[in-house]
């Protein structure tokens, strides 16, 4: 383990000028707040043998992982590729942004199935890509059989202690065959204990696996989602990758791939994808963790790994923009207050550095900054019955002060007022933002047991806008109603004197023929069919503070349109008595019961 950790800890250094000025480049364009992000070492913030708080743990548990950033010069630039066999376009292709067919359905599936779950949350399925590059390597390049379960054991270092967090077994060694300390597993590397609570069956074969990439990427998404999280918003975004592995430069690195994804990317065959050079956690299966042989190469191709030095060459640095200019960084690490210090991010730009001038981002013509006013689109009254959803969801549009739509403006929706309905995925608010037409649907309402009238607000988030309110009311559901009650079964029901009736009672319930759930029944012993007086005496039920009674009105059928009666007890009289059974909706049943005098004592 100490050589490996070695190497990793050497690779890290290498590249952490590149990484910072990544980071600067990144800043200056699409990805505020990076400067301020601190590069250090991530054993500061892991250090051996200090496993996290139980109830803080991230996924990983401080596993290793692929620390190669993505090349900041798009290869479809004249001169900057060559031709690569195997991949889609040659030239016109991005290399690195090929993803492995099996893996990007799988993040893409995950995607589809969280808008529906959660929202409010707007996972990007390039964020599940990110993270599974730096992970291991999008499931060692790829490597997953048809139903997308890994060749092999994807497995992260052994989490004894010993340059990682120390966290004991959870599992028995069911999912890393070890029975002493955990190891991430699978393409997104979850730890066995936080797979237990996370594991989600992404592709539908009953099964949770961790090294299922459906599985994982669904239970990555669903753990990034959580608590409530809008991953449009920086701030949610950041704590939800530090919460996958608690480290600054973790964070850095998904973002730059992030970043690089949402420019651009193809599908590659299974098994052709390229493997990070770091090759440390899980890209290799078993204890082995060796590198790959497959290296990023000069120019953003995939080349073979001399095993010469650690630097990524790959990492050409761009002007923000895009600019065709393609002005590399030095070809030793910068020192003092150029970019890569860690700590101090430096000013990028400085003449004579080589380090890129970055230029201000350019401002779309239509973006959210233009919102200036919210409008309805559809009804502003809403309604259903208790304990279903809503038809409609409250929509909104967008648009600015020209009156033309606004695309990718953030809107919160929130219930307002005394009421347990909720949105799809059980929250009182969500943000989503507005299609290229301008138009924001909120999550569907799911309504409660609880009747009245509420609001649902829209608001632009961060915009003078005016919100918009909607009228949401929930109605008593009709109570169920039955025009039939038979008895299943024929057997005479007879007991003795002091006991009870061994057989069961069940009866169905149905109208026009079809059963019914849910219809209210009350059971009544009474004196005769032409006197339906309430009995005093003879068989009897007990309440549920186990006192006698003879009639028992809080009986519901269930979902068959069957009611089971509970236990019928006789007192000292002998005779022939009748029960009574009356349905909501008229329908009536009397059942005979017959009490024999037992043997004396």
């Amino acid at each position: 383990m100490a050589p490996l950790i070695g190497r990793r800890l050497r690779k890290g250094a290498a590249t952490t000028a590149v990484a910072a000025a990544a980071m600067a480049a990144l800043t200056a364009s699409q990805a505020p707040g990076f400067a301020n992000s601190d590069h250090g070492d991530r054993n500061r913030e892991q250090r051996a043998g200090e496993a996290p708080a139980p109830d803080d743990t991230p996924i990983d548990g401080g596993s290793s992982y692929h620390t190669d950033l993505p090349p900041l010069v798009t290869p479809d630039k004249p001169g900057s590729s060559i031709d690569l066999p195997g991949l889609p376009g040659g030239s016109n292709t991005k290399p690195q942004a090929g993803i492995p067919a099996s893996v990007l359905a799988a993040y893409k599936k995950a995607e589809a199935a969280l808008r529906e779950s959660n929202p409010g949350c707007n996972l990007p399925w390039e964020l599940l890509a990110a993270i599974g590059k730096v992970e291991s390597g999008q499931a060692g390049g790829g490597n997953v059989g048809a139903d997308g379960t890994t060749v092999s054991p994807i497995l992260g270092p052994v989490l004894n202690g010993d340059g990682f967090a120390l966290i004991k077994d959870t599992d028995g060694g069911a999912y890393d065959g070890d029975s002493e300390h955990d190891r991430a597993v699978g393409p997104m590397q979850f730890i066995p204990s936080t797979w237990a609570s996370w594991g989600r069956d992404g592709n539908g074969d009953g099964e949770k696996d961790p090294n299922n990439v459906f599985d994982a990427a669904l239970a990555a998404g669903s753990y990034l989602c959580a608590d409530g999280r809008d991953l449009s918003v920086k701030a949610d975004l950041d704590r939800a990758i530090l919460g996958y592995n608690h480290s600054r430069e973790y964070l850095n690195t998904v973002l730059s791939w992030f970043e690089y994804y949402k420019r651009g990317t193809h599908e590659v065959p299974d098994g052709t994808g390229g493997i990070p050079s770091g090759n440390d956690s899980g890209s290799g299966s078993g204890d082995k963790g060796k590198d790959s042989g497959r290296n990023p190469g000069k120019g953003g191709g995939e080349g073979e790994d001399t095993g010469k030095g650690e630097e990524n060459e790959a990492h050409t640095l761009p002007k923000p923009n895009d600019n065709p200019d393609t002005t590399t960084p030095p070809s030793t690490p910068p020192t003092g207050d150029t970019p890569g210090t860690p700590g101090n991010p430096g000013t990028p730009g400085t003449p004579g550095t080589g380090s890129p001038t970055p230029k201000p981002p350019t401002t779309p013509p239509s973006t959210p900054s233009g919102t200036s006013k919210l409008t309805t689109v559809g009804a502003k009254e809403l309604s259903t019955t208790a304990g279903t959803g809503f038809d409609r969801s409250p929509r909104v549009k967008a648009v600015d002060t020209a009156g033309k739509p606004v695309a990718g403006a953030r809107v919160r929706y929130e219930i307002l007022g005394d009421t347990d309905t909720r949105f799809l995925g059980l929250v009182k608010s969500a943000t989503v933002l507005t299609a290229a037409d301008g138009t924001a649907t909120a999550p569907k309402l799911l309504a409660g047991e609880k009747t009245g009238t509420f609001t649902v607000r829209a608001t632009a988030v961060g915009r003078e806008a005016a919100p918009v309110e909607f009228t949401a009311t929930v109605k008593a559901r009709p109570v169920p109603q039955a025009d039939a009650l038979a008895r299943i079964g024929d057997k005479k029901l007879t007991a003795r004197t002091g006991a009870s009736f061994a057989d069961e009672l069940t009866v169905k319930a149905t109208k026009k023929g079809k059963d019914m759930a849910d219809v209210p029944v009350t059971a009544t012993m009474i004196t005769s069919a032409k006197d339906p007086k309430p009995s005093d005496k003879g068989p009897y039920f007990l309440d549920d503070k186990d006192k006698p009674v003879r009639t028992l009105a809080a009986l519901k059928t269930d979902d068959l349109g069957r009611l089971t009666l509970p236990k019928i007890l006789t007192d000292d009289q002998a005779g022939t008595f009748l029960l009574r059974l009356t349905a909501e909706g008229g329908a009536v049943l009397d059942i005979e019961l017959t009490v024999t005098q037992a043997p004396a004592s």
